[in-house]
Parts: C-alpha cells; sequence; structure tokens
C-alpha cells in the first residue's frame, strides 16, 4: 500500500486533486449533449462518474493521511503561477474528509434518485453533478475569490435541484432560498472586497499572514470586513435567526436532494472552520480568536431552537431539517471555543450527523410514500399534487414509468417494514446521541472535550459557564431529539393503518442502507478516525504549516527550449 501511495504521490498526486472539480464539470457537459429521453445513460453517467468521484476522494484521504510521505498536503496551481498571485488548489486532511463524506453521501443521493425521483423534471443528472463541482471546488479552493465562483456554482445548480418536481410547495420555498442566498452572496462579494482593499490579496495563507500587520487605524476596518464574511457563510450554515428558510426549502425538496442538501449547511461550517482557524489563530495579533463569542452564543441558541423545533414538529421532513440545524448550532458552538481536542470531537461529529440526518431525508419519502398509500408525495403536499404522477400511474400506485411507459415492478426487499423501523431507529439513535452508534461517540468526545479543555492535567480546574452550558444543551437537546422522533415513529409504525406492506425498489433500499452502514462503521472503527480528526485538529490549530506550504509552491518550470537548428531530445 504504501508503495502504490508513493507512486500516486510522485507522479499522480498533483493531478488527481483536480480530478474532483473536473469529473462532475465533464460529466455533466457529457450529460447535456444527451437527449432527455436517453435516462438510462444519465443515470450510468450519473452513478459512474459518482462512484469514481468517490474512489479518487478515498484515494485523496489515504494520501492527505500520510504525513511521512511527499504530497501529504498537496498543492495546485491551475495556472502555474505562484500564490498568492495565481488560483491555488490545497488538498490537507480536512478537505480530503469532507470530499470523502461529499461523495459517500452524493452516491448514496444519486442511487436513490435513479429509481423514480430524477423523472420528476429535467436535467437533474447535469444539475446533480454541477452540485457536485461546487461543494468539492469548495472543499479544495485556496483563495476567496475561487470560493465566491465554487459557491455560485453550487447555489445555482441548488436553485434547480430544489425545484426539480415543481409544485408549489416547491416553488414558493424555492422563491425564498434563492432570495436569500442571493443576498448571501452580496454579503459575501462585499466582505471579499473590503478585505482586499485591507489587505491587498484574498489568498488565505496571504490573510492569515497578513493579519497581524494590519495597521491600528485600519483594524476596526478589518473586523466589519470579517464579519460581513461571516454572515455570509453562517447563513448557509443555518445560525439561528438566519436560518428560517432552511426547514420549509429542504422538507419541499425531493428526497435525494434533500440528502444532498444536508451537506450544504456544512459548508458554510467548513469555510467558518478553515477562515477561522487560519485568519485568528493566536498569531494573529490584536484579531486573535476574533468572533469566538459571537459563534459560542449563536451556535447555542442555534442548538436549542433546532432541539425545540423538533419537539414543535410532527412531519418528518421538518424534523429532518430541524436536526440539520441542531447539528450545526453544535458545531459552530465547539469552532469558537476552539481548541485542539474539542475540534476533534466536532468534526467526528460532523461525519455522523451529516451522514445520519442525508438518511433520514431519504426515510422520508419511503415512509411518507407508505403512509400515504405508494404515493411519492412531499410532507404537506396532497396526492393530487404530486409532481410526476400519471393518469397512467395512479391506478398501480407506487409503480414508477420505464423509458417506454410501461410499468416497472420493483423487487421486493423482504420485510420491507421492519428494515424501515430499523433504519428509523439508528437515525433517531445518532440524532439523539444514544449509545451505540456514533452519535454517542461524537457527542462524548465532544463533552469529554469541554469538560477537560486542556487535558488531563486540569483535573479540579474551574471551567468556563459557557461548557458547562454546552454540555446542558448538547443533552436536552438530544432528550428532545429522542422523544421527539421516538413520537413521530410510533405514529408511522405501530399505530394501526390501513395499508399494504411497503414495497421497496432496490435501488431506493439499498442507498438507505448503506448510510446506516456508514453510521455504524464510524462507530465501530471510532478510534481510528477520531485520531485522524485528532490529527486534523492540531493541523488546524498550528496553521503556520498550510500557510507554509502554499506560499512556497513553485510553478512547474517551462521546458528548456531546444537551440536554433539542434534537434530536440526525444523522451521515452
Amino acid at each position: 500500500m504504501n508503495a502504490i501511495l508513493s507512486f500516486v504521490a510522485s507522479h499522480w498526486m498533483p493531478h488527481l486533486i483536480l480530478v474532483p472539480i473536473v469529473l462532475p464539470l465533464l460529466t455533466a457537459g457529457l450529460m447535456l449533449l444527451l437527449r432527455e429521453e436517453q435516462q438510462r445513460s444519465k443515470v450510468a453517467l450519473n452513478l459512474g462518474s459518482t462512484a469514481l468521484g468517490l474512489l479518487v476522494a478515498v484515494l485523496l484521504l489515504l494520501q492527505a493521511k500520510q504525513p511521512g510521505m511527499p504530497g501529504s498536503l498537496g498543492i495546485y496551481l491551475p495556472g502555474n503561477w505562484p500564490a498568492p498571485f495565481g488560483i491555488v488548489l490545497a488538498l490537507d486532511r480536512l478537505s480530503a474528509m469532507m470530499l470523502v463524506l461529499c461523495y459517500s453521501v452524493a452516491l448514496a443521493a444519486a442511487a436513490y434518485a435513479s429509481a423514480r425521483w430524477h423523472r420528476a423534471g429535467v436535467h437533474f443528472h447535469p444539475l446533480f453533478q454541477l452540485q457536485l463541482m461546487g461543494l468539492a471546488g469548495a472543499f479544495l479552493t485556496a483563495d476567496l475569490f475561487n470560493l465566491f465562483v465554487f459557491f455560485e456554482i453550487m447555489l445555482a445548480a441548488s436553485y434547480g435541484l430544489l425545484l426539480h418536481g415543481s409544485g408549489r410547495p416547491r416553488v414558493s420555498a424555492g422563491l425564498h432560498y434563492i432570495a436569500i442566498n442571493l443576498a448571501a452572496s452580496s454579503l459575501f462579494l462585499i466582505g471579499a472586497s473590503m478585505l482586499y482593499g485591507i489587505t491587498g490579496t484574498l489568498n488565505m495563507a496571504d490573510l492569515a499572514r497578513s493579519i497581524a500587520g494590519v495597521a491600528s487605524t485600519d483594524r476596526g476596518l478589518l473586523h466589519a470586513a470579517c464579519a460581513i464574511l461571516g454572515v455570509a457563510f453562517l447563513i448557509k450554515a443555518a445560525l439561528w435567526p438566519l436560518n428560517f428558510w432552511l426547514v420549509p426549502a429542504y422538507s419541499a425538496a425531493t428526497a435525494p436532494v434533500g440528502a444532498l442538501f444536508a451537506l450544504m449547511t456544512k459548508v458554510g461550517v467548513y469555510v467558518i472552520l478553515r477562515l477561522w482557524t487560519l485568519l485568528f489563530s493566536p498569531d494573529a495579533g490584536p484579531s486573535a480568536q476574533f468572533g469566538s463569542a459571537w459563534l459560542v452564543g449563536g451556535g447555542m441558541v442555534t442548538m436549542a431552537f433546532g432541539a425545540v423545533g423538533m419537539l414543535g414538529s410532527q412531519r418528518l421532513g421538518h424534523l429532518a431539517g430541524f436536526a440539520a440545524i441542531s447539528s450545526s448550532g453544535t458545531l459552530l458552538a465547539a469552532v469558537g471555543m476552539g481548541h485542539n481536542q474539542l475540534t476533534g470531537g466536532l468534526l467526528y461529529y460532523l461525519l455522523s450527523s451529516t451522514v445520519a440526518v442525508s438518511a433520514l431525508f431519504l426515510l422520508t419519502d419511503l415512509i411518507e410514500r407508505w403512509r400515504n398509500d405508494g404515493f411519492s408525495v412531499a410532507p404537506y403536499e396532497r396526492k393530487d399534487d404530486a409532481p410526476f404522477l400519471s393518469a397512467d400511474l395512479v391506478h398501480s400506485a407506487s409503480a414508477p414509468l420505464d423509458d417506454d411507459e410501461q410499468e416497472v415492478i420493483g423487487e421486493v426487499i423482504p420485510a420491507a417494514a421492519a428494515f424501515l423501523g430499523l433504519a428509523f431507529i439508528t437515525c433517531t439513535l445518532v440524532v439523539a446521541g444514544l449509545p451505540p452508534l456514533s452519535g454517542f461517540i461524537g457527542k462524548f468526545a465532544l463533552i469529554h472535550a469541554l469538560l477537560n479543555p486542556l487535558g488531563l492535567g486540569t483535573a479540579g480546574a474551574p471551567l468556563a459557564i459557557s461548557s458547562w452550558v454546552m454540555v446542558g444543551l448538547m443533552l436536552v437537546s438530544g432528550l428532545f431529539a429522542l422523544v421527539a422522533l421516538t413520537r413521530v415513529g410510533v405514529l408511522h409504525f405501530w399505530s394501526a393503518h390501513d395499508r399494504a406492506a411497503p414495497k421497496l425498489l432496490v435501488m431506493e433500499g439499498l442507498p438507505v442502507a448503506l448510510l446506516v452502514l456508514m453510521c455504524a462503521a464510524l462507530a465501530w472503527k471510532a478510534g481510528p478516525v477520531l485520531r485522524y480528526t485528532e490529527a486534523t485538529a492540531n493541523a488546524l490549530h498550528a496553521p503556520a504549516g498550510y500557510i507554509r506550504a502554499v506560499m512556497s509552491a513553485q510553478p512547474v518550470p517551462n521546458p528548456t527550449a531546444a537551440p536554433a537548428g539542434s534537434q530536440q531530445e526525444s523522451r521515452p
């Protein structure tokens, strides 16, 4: 394995970093050349490209976790200009981890959509791939300008995906979603422009190097620029009170889109974690730890808002949306408190909560369809508003149509109701943070870090009030989530309903099973995963290595021109 990784690092690593961005772009372009009737080809391309992207992401993760090998922090200069003058892509432990998470959830969502939802509208597959391109670019870019570019690609694709399937609820929620994200994009531009005017750079590493040297007369303007930029990211991270758009939008989206959107809030958390540890590290002088109190306070209020929202909801789609808000609040509060051990725990919790919420969105569609006698309807949507049900389909309940308008009888998964129940229980345990699954391990790691902020040598030292408040909120939010999900589970699985047993297509049950198994695998391999996240946290809180790697990356030299009249030496 080391020999393979060494070969990849020395020969393919620089170009492999580009694959998660270029692959979905080329796939989307190819699918646009196909006719809309060629759905099977588009499904094959979508699944194949996403699976290949996941394989590349795993290779990048294996490379990033080998600190002794060349290229463990990979820097790619697409324009062959050194930083800060050219575009820079950077791969480290954090970005590699986010790529694997992104492509894992995306593969499950793409497989689920291939069963029925992809034909609820046009251009689903190209939009899906462009969404992946934006997500991967946001995780890999090392400068704010290109972060804005990838954000816009991601958002533009998400507008189409949210409206996929039409219907009044989706259009209404989609218009609100578009409006709030256009406002966030405007704030992003304003904040980035102000930062460039103050520091003369948008490269993240160069910004981190320049923060401490900003003149005292410009320090207030610098903080204002960072605050404006932070608001744009906090809108995406669903911080209260900026998260009023999330539950209506995510619950109105089709199930695979909702599962993919579970990653969107984590993009906001990722950017805040990346920039906050870079720009406001202890080396930032007067700007060190800027905004930490706002992150802690806002994150705690968001946790409480999400927990109360779950307790007050009885629709599965709303519960999944509020679960995403609650987990986002936990992550933001932990970022604001930010020490190494706590950051390692929050990264593990990020993985666990994202996978569980994505699975919950997929389960929402299956359970609602079962409850509504086989009709695929969104929450709070009437049967006659079903987005892609035709007269030919109504009489055959849940049977979708193939390209020849013939009914497709899905293979019945044995004990489908038991499968749905077990998957729902698993998601409940993870979201509520109960043993023995990954949600409990993630919350335990966070609570342990909160109660031991400086390690084992501080036994008996007084803890900050904020630490006690956050521990209490984590316990209470877990209790509220357990009550809310248990209540809905009883309603759907234990109450008497005059309905037939659910019928699930294999391509619907398999993605849910894979996401549930990922939650179990995170618990089974909790030791190695936590060691990885702790090493990632240590690197984030010691940003000198990242800054040095980005700023010292050298362009590839031009080949030496052969003397006039001489024959250039051939190379094998």
